[in-house]
């Protein structure tokens, strides 16, 4: 996948890397990070930071100045499901420091957010949809208004009383019987999901129980829950609904490692 995404978007022929840093040991856990510095043509230098635990994405900023801040500029994305992959690059705005007295010799980095990262706007999107390659114009309205749906869908999800720091298998084990009890198996189903003189309309093939919809959700996903949207979403961007659900953990993960060690250059 990551490979596939550097060949489309030329990135793998356009920089190198120059050195890279990670947090913990060499066979660190779940939670290590890594800090890539990079290089493009122009001699613009870049720093990309990974997270071992959220493999779909990257963080992009620019090189340190002198007195150590960075911008953190773009979230790059790519990720795939039994549909095919979405691809994009999402604006980035805060600030961090980040430490690096001499690129050729310094064994250590250090990190801080000084600045809350906020979300702008998709700027380039891909979608490979089965055999459907989507891309321009027509990408950047479909997975920004996929952006937009993901974002209310989290924002409710956030209100409700559900466990968070979940890997990707226990969230979706855990919120999708709640928010399709109609695709669940019945020993998964929400209990009372279906009363007697409920309501249902069918959309994508399911027989979708409207009234549970309105008991449930806010009124602004209605639509989309009772048009099946919600559940393409789900099924083709699920990490992307888990990272955006996942987001103030993994801002707090970047903040607690604040030391790396350099394995190469």
């Amino acid at each position: 996948m990551e490979d596939a995404g550097k060949i489309i978007d030329g990135s793998a022929f356009m920089e190198k890397t120059l050195a890279i840093f990670i947090s913990g040991s060499v066979n660190g856990g779940e939670n290590q990070i890594e800090i890539k510095i990079t290089e493009n043509k122009s001699k613009e230098k870049f720093v990309i930071l990974s997270l071992k635990k959220y493999p779909m994405m990257k963080l992009r900023g620019s090189y340190p100045e002198d007195n150590g801040q960075f911008q953190f500029t773009s979230l790059e994305y790519l990720a795939g499901s039994t549909h095919g992959w979405n691809e994009y690059s999402l604006q980035l705005l805060g600030t961090g420091r980040m430490y690096l007295d001499d690129l050729n010799s310094q064994q250590l980095a250090a990190l801080e957010i000084t600045e809350e990262i906020e979300f702008a706007s998709i700027t380039n999107a891909r979608i490979h949809r089965y055999d459907t390659r989507i891309t321009g114009d027509d990408a950047l309205r479909s997975l920004r208004g996929r952006h937009d749906r993901i974002i209310s869908l989290v924002e409710w999800m956030l209100t409700l009383d559900h466990p968070f720091d979940q890997n990707i298998k226990e969230f979706e084990k855990n919120w999708k019987p709640f928010l399709f009890p109609e695709t669940a198996l019945s020993w998964d189903r929400p209990g009372g999901w279906r009363l007697q003189g409920d309501t249902y309309i069918t959309a994508e093939d399911i027989r979708w129980n409207t009234a549970y919809t309105e008991r449930v959700f806010p009124q602004e996903l209605y639509d989309v829950r009772n048009s099946g949207t919600l559940l393409r979403d789900w099924e083709e961007a699920l990490s992307w609904i888990y990272m955006i659900y996942e987001w103030d953990n993994i801002i707090k993960l970047l903040s607690d490692h604040n030391i790396f060690l350099k394995v190469r250059s």
